[in-house]
């Protein structure tokens, strides 16, 4: 069985998606508000799964302004994840903390598969996660490609070295740590994620379409967004979200 580790913030204005509210016609309020849709849909997921959800956040001496960050997410997944368990993230970089979690599942609690994952891997879905476990059956790093070279999503049963994991190219440079340590590398098909403006297009355009052909969608993103007055249209050869 995999734990799957989302790390996620507590959804406060101007500390969630801040590239997305600077790339974006979306506010600093409507970026909080899509963020904690975006933790409700991945949460219900990995609930949903057959995995065990484990929320990780961070202490709240390490963000601005006050808070209680354990409460704060309680609230927003109490309703699709009731089962949730929450531990506080250690580190001081996204991969340090998401390498702390993973190397101290796998090697202190000996989880037999721990999987990584963010709220803005809002299309990470159930068989996602069910697909992913079935791969790290037969190997030891199974790794969810997104966009330019990102990651929705990185499962391990085996360790590999954490210290700059993510640095961008993400997919490659996670592939490499595993080649390095030894270890088999699988994937999973590519999904979107939402981090900036173009990537909210793209979720957009992915969101209406399926809708219409009775596909599944991240629901409460979906419903989130659905109020807004964002309109799609072509720039040259992007996309782009205006109001």
């Amino acid at each position: 069985m995999t734990t799957i580790a989302v790390l996620a913030d507590p959804p406060r204005e101007g500390l969630v998606m801040q590239r997305l509210a600077a790339t974006s016609p979306l506010t600093e309020a409507e970026c909080a508000d899509l963020y904690a849709a975006a933790v409700r849909d991945v949460c219900a997921a990995a609930a949903n799964s057959g995995g065990d959800l484990l929320v990780n956040y961070r202490p709240d001496d390490a963000l601005p302004g006050e808070g209680d960050s354990e409460a704060e997410l309680r609230a927003v997944v109490s309703d699709v994840a009731e089962d949730a368990r929450f531990e506080v993230q250690v580190g001081e970089t996204f991969a340090g903390r998401a390498g702390n979690t993973v190397s101290h599942l796998l090697e202190t609690e000996e989880t037999p598969s721990v999987a990584a994952t963010r709220p803005e891997s809002l299309f990470l879905t159930r068989q996602h996660i069910d697909e992913a476990a079935m791969k790290l059956r037969r190997s030891d790093v199974v790794l969810g490609p997104a966009p330019e070279g990102r990651v929705y999503y990185a499962g391990f049963r085996e360790p590999v070295d954490f210290e700059n994991a993510y640095e961008p190219p993400a997919l490659a440079t996670l592939t490499d740590r595993a080649l390095d340590a030894g270890h088999d590398a699988d994937f999973l098909p590519e999904v979107p994620v939402v981090e900036t403006g173009g990537d909210l297009a793209n979720a957009l355009v992915a969101i209406r379409t399926r809708r219409k052909a009775g596909r599944l969608v991240p629901s409460h993103v979906a419903d989130r967004l659905e109020g807004l007055g964002l309109v799609v249209e072509s720039e040259g050869d992007r996309l782009a979200v205006t109001r």
